[in-house]
């Protein structure tokens, strides 16, 4: 609401503004080079993995700048899969063929894979406390999913008595999510882990499994899951909500979706693929799946992450992206009209006193 007051009666005009009629976000992009950006915090700051040599290396991409993470000591390539608010990063380094989870914070890589237990690991998502989740490869075999806090190493997947599990994302209140094999099912499932507590997300009309990717602060949770058909069935993206979980679908021509990432606001991004063609970065937000490789120009793009300001990054067939939502111009409404020509009849009426 904007007041304007004329300087000889101080009347006050409330001068209404209204956005023009809604219509399909548009973005600036920009290219981050070749490579694939995976994560984006609150300010802006992206993480993902760019080629270097015969392998890749972890970067950090902040203010127009990229700065190559490097690699843990011995170490021949890196991934960064995650970043908060305070710019510490997550990912992993391979080393002799192994990747290593690692924790990036204040220009130092810390290997985090000798507190696991396990042959190798990797580091998926922290949040805001420094609270770290992955999976490690214990001697035992199989995948153990891990939540790292204050230097302590915990295995999910004992305390969730799976035989088998991942954890891909944290949110601030510490709730993670990835998948298990629950005891006496054949499939993976989605999990929510809270407060000591698993729930079995469960999958969309009694499919095979299914994956959660990312969960936001409201503990709202995106993934993917398989639909009737077996495990080579559909494959559509999921939100879970309050205890349901709802098919977003897919984009038009296209058979499956995965879910990739969720901001507070509950607008989601993934990519949908057709049976045998490229795939193309989605945002699904107030109901509406949008095709973001149509909107931008690109081609065989998917987008991995958003943050709260609708910032996207993905990659596509040039490289790793980053997409900025281009605020819409407002406009004076009707009631801002009427009350400029109030104004001017004033002053006109003033005039012939």
């Amino acid at each position: 609401m904007i007041s304007v007051k004329s300087v000889a009666g101080m009347v006050a005009v409330a001068l209404a503004v209204a956005v023009a009629p809604a219509a399909a976000t548009t973005y600036t992009v920009t290219y981050l080079g070749f490579g694939c950006a995976n994560a984006i915090n609150s300010t802006g700051q992206v993480v993902g993995e760019f080629p270097y040599a015969q392998s890749a290396h972890a970067f950090l991409y902040s203010n127009g700048t990229m700065t190559d993470l490097g690699t843990l000591a011995g170490g021949d390539g890196s991934i960064a899969t995650g970043i908060n608010d305070s710019g510490q990063v997550v990912g992993s380094s391979s080393i002799g063929g192994y990747d290593h989870a690692f924790l990036y914070s204040n220009g130092t890589m810390t290997d985090l894979n000798t507190l696991t237990g396990g042959s190798y690991s990797k580091a998926y998502g922290i949040n805001n406390s420094g609270q770290v989740v992955g999976m490690t490869h214990p001697s035992a075999g199989g995948y153990h999913a891990f939540l790292y806090s204050n230097g302590t190493m915990t295995d999910l997947n004992i305390l969730m008595g799976g035989s088998g599990s991942k954890a891909y994302a944290i949110n601030e209140s510490g709730q993670v999510v990835g998948y298990f094999t629950p005891p006496a099912v054949a499939g993976e499932h989605a999990f929510l882990y809270s407060n000591g507590t698993t729930t079995d997300l469960g999958t969309m009309q009694g499919g095979y499994g299914s994956q959660a990717n990312s969960i936001n602060d409201s503990g709202q949770v995106v993934g993917f899951s398989y639909i009737p058909g077996g495990e080579h069935g559909g494959q559509h993206a999921f939100l879970y909500s309050n205890g349901t979980m709802t098919d977003l679908g897919t984009l038009p021509d296209m058979e499956y979706s995965i879910a990739t990432g969720i901001n507070d606001s509950g607008q989601v991004v993934g990519y949908a693929y057709p049976n045998n063609g490229p795939s193309h970065a989605f945002l699904y937000s107030n109901g509406t799946m949008t095709d973001l490789d149509t909107l931008m120009g690109r081609y065989n793009s998917r987008a991995y992450g958003i943050n709260d300001d609708g910032q996207i990054v993905g990659a596509d067939n040039m490289g790793a992206f980053l997409l900025t939502p281009i605020p819409e111009p407002a406009t004076l409404s009707l009631l801002a009209l009427g009350g400029a020509a109030l104004l001017r009849r004033k002053r006109a009426s003033e005039g012939k006193r």
